[in-house]
């Protein structure tokens, strides 16, 4: 059973994307102070103290960056990582942590030693402007800045890519978009032995780069280097580069890299690709089980390419599946203070912040190492988790108020599942993923209108021109009189007032059209603002929803949808069935109606068409009238055919829309997210009522005990 973070509570705030023209405009100064220090003054500083308190047994992992195949998947070429305490860098041994080194800076980039492709090595001209271009493309560049034959040179690469065929695939791509005679690096290298610092490796490697080579610095661990000489992706072109340096180096003693040794390949990168001042770089060697750890101190770690989110404990650097992966190890209670800060406001009362952190603190234990390298990802497939920016001192003190706390059922810690809000009743299990054990049954989540506190309701209007749309109550005024179907009237108070297609907001989406005051509108329906309780979605044409339903249903999707049904629903009224043009759309389990449907905020809804309708005749029997076929109308005068466009139809509880000769469809539902569990705004609610943070939880999770560990 999986939690989906997108379908909890509020949403996660992403990054300011950085403007390339920005980047490269302010490079090209910086590149040319780097240029004083490209002979890698990578001075490792000693540090302090070489050991700190090991990871406690209550640490959680948090996966950020890695490829876990179909489980989890965020790849960057790259993390950067920063300080204010500045950073230390090291192994854990023994139950501790050994620092290697303590950086001179309070930012350094860390990527893995995998396949890649040398773009090119040329001036710094030649390297910018092969990085423009690649920056456009998924082949992300790294420029490094190093030493050869005695002058600076500017080194181009792409990628990490898990093999050599998927690099020398990327090869064809980069020379064609670039012009460059690319080539496929590897991680295979030869030693010129070990040193006893960094001074006296890097003489060594100077010596060699100054021959045509390229010859890296790598810590091996705490006051241990050594030389790497090459980069080559298959044992052919390593034993070719072998014969090359003895026949050049004579007196170099060369020993093959084990694939399994772990090291620091030290470069220094240009500040092309990253909008910043040139950096030291380092690249992990070794296998899956090389990792290393970066510790800020007690200001924490910010990832640049998270959103620049900040957070505490350590990072863990290591190879993945050949990819660079990130993991963040800190306290629980700690993860937990920036969890419940991200899933919920910390303006609630305190009781729902304590329910939410209960419920975390059991999800998060329950996972075990279902992420393989981590307990749990920071991404969609688990609890938000932002890091310090999402803490809270309201949210700190819940947490540390139910320290230890978790929900337990049969004698397991539960994987308290929760979501944002259930539009007044929680799914059964069986209306979400076919199963779910004795804790999760519908209940009552009458709380969950907490979250139309304070929202406007709209107009669902028709306009003279034959368009529908919605219009926000507080810019419309209501008309004297009805039409003859007993239909309100209203006008707008402000010229060029935008007539929306959902009630909702939406700047990224034009307005159905303009309405001017005096200007009538009848009024087809008054519904609440869309939001996390009740929402309107579409309308979706019919080839809208078959390109969303491909992939995700069994069997042929129909290419043309002339109606679509639900036509079996759960104990709480969710969808368990819809048919297209009569034919079941089947899924693996119901909750993915809601992807399957384009997105949609949860299964509890309804379909309506824009271009027909569904009469229930005096049998029981249903039929689709099309808005094409035009519409049967019995009136004192005797009967006649509409023309079909433009038919005001009205249900048994007054509910009225237009129907078209245009085939469209518009769901109409409550709730945000699968509904199992806790629904976090009806906890608000409970709360607000006067409700403990036990009895909230006793309610949404069934024949359970709160008990500290």
């Amino acid at each position: 059973m999986r939690v989906r973070q997108s379908e909890w509570g509020k949403p996660e705030m992403s990054g300011k994307a950085l403007n390339r023209k920005t980047i490269f405009s302010t490079w090209t100064g910086r590149a040319k102070r780097a240029a004083a220090i490209m002979v890698l003054a990578t001075v490792c500083l000693p540090w302090t103290s070489s050991v700190h308190a090991a990871a406690a047994q209550e640490d959680i992992r948090v996966v950020i960056f890695a490829d876990l195949g179909s489980k989890y998947k965020a790849t960057v070429p790259a993390v950067t990582l920063k300080s204010s305490e500045g950073l230390s860098v090291g192994q854990n041994s023994g139950g501790s942590f050994q620092a290697w080194m303590g950086l001179p800076d309070s930012t350094a980039r860390f990527s893995v030693d995998s396949y890649r492709v040398k773009v090119l090595e040329g001036n710094e001209a030649a390297a910018i402007k092969a990085a423009q271009v690649l920056q456009k493309t998924n082949d992300k560049p790294t420029v490094f800045i190093g030493s050869k034959n005695g002058s600076s040179v500017y080194q181009v690469y792409a990628g990490i890519y898990t093999s050599e065929q998927a690099a020398q695939a990327a090869v064809q791509r980069i020379s064609s978009a670039t012009g460059a005679q690319a080539e496929v690096k590897g991680n295979k290298h030869w030693s010129t032995g070990s040193y006893g610092s960094e001074q006296e490796a890097n003489l060594v490697r100077t010596t060699i780069a100054a021959a045509g080579f390229d010859a890296f610095t790598v810590i091996q661990s705490r006051g241990q280097y050594a030389v790497w000489v090459g980069e080559e992706s298959n044992d052919s072109k390593l034993s070719a580069l072998k014969a090359e340096l003895e026949s050049k180096q004579p007196k170099l003693t060369l020993s093959k890299v084990s694939a399994t040794q772990t090291g620091l390949i030290i470069r220094q990168e240009a500040g092309v690709t990253t909008g910043s001042q040139a950096m030291l770089h380092y690249m992990l060697s070794g296998s899956d089980n090389s990792k290393i750890i970066v510790n800020g101190g007690n200001n924490g770690v910010q990832v640049v390419e998270r959103s620049q989110r900040t957070y505490r404990g350590d990072m863990e650097i290591s190879i993945t599946s050949g990819q660079l992966a990130l993991v963040n190890d800190v306290p629980l209670e700690q993860y937990l203070y920036s969890v419940v800060g991200a899933e919920v406001y910390s303006s609630w009362p305190a009781e729902a912040l304590k329910a939410q952190a209960v419920a975390a603190r059991s999800y998060a234990l329950a996972q075990g190492t279902r992420f393989q390298i981590g307990n749990v990802v920071d991404g969609t497939l688990s609890q938000a988790y932002n890091g310090k920016g999402s803490e809270n001192a309201n949210v700190s003190e819940a947490v540390d108020a139910t320290a230890g706390e978790v929900i337990k059922s049969g004698g397991k810690v539960l994987e308290a599942v929760f979501s944002s809000n259930a539009g007044g009743v929680t799914a059964d299990a069986s209306e979400v993923w076919n199963s779910g054990g004795e804790a999760f049954a519908s209940v009552d989540s009458s709380g969950d209108t907490t979250a139309q506190k304070g929202a406007q309701e709209w107009y669902h209007v028709l306009l003279s021109s034959g368009k529908t749309g919605y219009i926000r109550e507080d810019n419309a005024k209501e008309l004297e009189g009805v039409t003859e179907a007993g239909l309100d009237k209203i006008t707008v108070t402000a010229e060029n007032t935008n007539v929306r297609a959902i009630p909702q907001i939406q700047s990224a989406v034009a307005p159905v059209a303009k309405a001017q005051p005096g200007e009538e509108m009848i009024v087809l329906e008054k519904v609440p603002q869309s939001g996390d309780y009740a929402w309107v979605r579409g309308p979706f044409t019919s080839a809208q929803i078959a390109k969303s339903l491909q992939g995700k249903v069994t069997g042929t999707v129909p290419s043309l949808i002339d109606h679509l049904d639900v036509t079996k629903r759960g104990p709480s009224g969710r969808v368990l069935e819809v048919e297209a043009n009569g034919s079941p759309l089947t899924v693996k389990y119901p909750d993915m109606y809601r992807s399957a449907m384009g997105g949609l905020p949860s299964t509890l809804f309804d379909i309506a068409s824009t271009g027909s309708y569904t009469v229930l005749g005096a049998d029981g029997a249903t039929s689709h009238v099309s808005g094409s076929q035009g519409t049967q109308i019995l009136s004192a005068s005797g009967s006649s055919t509409s023309s079909g466009n433009g038919v005001v139809v009205m249900n048994e509880d007054r509910h009225a829309r237009v129907i078209d000769k245009t085939q469209s469809f518009i769901f109409t539902g409550k709730g945000n997210g699968h509904g199992l569990g806790l629904s976090q705004w009806g906890a608000n609610g409970l709360a607000e009522q006067g409700y403990d943070y036990k009895k909230i939880l006793q309610h949404y999770y069934k024949n359970v005990d709160i008990v500290k560990e």
